[in-house]
């Protein structure tokens, strides 16, 4: 007999977000969607698993997960110098040049897929109420919206939350999350097989032939111990159908 699963989905909005991959000394990078290790820490902060509860985080990044890019975003640059940086010898100061990327205006639904339905509605129940605050890769990158439900009155409504379907079909049925009306009403007048569709990354088998490897699994946050994995990722599209459009524009716009 099949053990049933379940999926968890929400809404990551902000109008900057930053998502490392390969962030060494003075670059900081960003990826083009949100890393397995930056949603993790999320839901950390969102139900309180502590940096260094290494079975409390694997417990989270064990769930598979998917992500569909529902506004790319721009990527940007910050430039930043610090003074009176100390010098690895000792004798004296220098002044530290660092480069910061980050995404602009980006818009993304995840879901989280698993067969422990306890662990999603803990989750869930986070999101909505988190432990600690909850932030987008930085700390100053605070959601601009809520992550699950419909939030307050008169905002926007976010990802579905809990349902008993596959991951697959919640990425290709979830409502578009895009809120601004006059973009939804733009899409609606084009016909469906010109709109470009939804970029979907989705957790996959290592023997998928378009498996594609991301260094991004996170092992312990520990400040003296902070390790990753890598795990492996299939990137995919999802149509902009006539259905997604029309049940988004029944979301409130800000």
């Amino acid at each position: 007999m099949t053990t049933p699963l379940h999926t968890l989905a929400f809404c990551l909005d902000a109008p900057m977000q930053s998502w490392g991959l390969h962030s060494r000394g003075n670059i900081r990078d960003t990826g083009r969607e949100p890393s397995k290790s930056g949603v993790v820490g999320l839901l950390g902060a969102a139900i309180g698993v502590e940096r260094h509860d290494t079975t409390g985080i694997a417990q989270l990044a064990g769930l598979r997960m998917g992500i569909r890019v529902d506004r790319e975003g721009i990527l940007e640059r910050d430039y930043h110098t610090v003074q009176d940086v100390p010098t690895t010898t000792g004798g004296g100061h220098r002044t530290a040049v660092s480069h910061r990327y980050y995404l602009a205006d980006a818009l993304f639904l995840i879901v989280l897929e698993s067969e422990d339905k306890v662990l999603l509605s803990r989750i869930n129940e986070g999101l909505r109420k988190p432990a600690w605050p909850l932030f987008l890769g930085r700390r100053a990158f605070v959601p601009a919206r809520a992550l699950v439900g419909a939030g307050q009155p008169g905002e926007p409504r976010s990802g579905l939350g809990l349902s008993d379907r596959p991951l697959q079909s919640v990425l290709a049925e979830h409502p578009w999350l895009e809120d601004r009306a006059e973009l939804l009403a733009v899409q609606l007048r084009l016909p469906e097989d010109t709109r470009d569709p939804l970029r979907t990354v989705v957790d996959c088998h290592p023997t998928d032939p378009a498996a594609e490897i991301r260094p991004d699994m996170p092992i312990s946050f520990s400040q003296a111990d902070r390790r990753f994995a890598t795990r492996t990722v299939r990137t995919g599209h999802v149509p902009l159908t006539d259905s997604l459009i029309r049940t988004a524009e029944e979301i409130p716009c800000t």
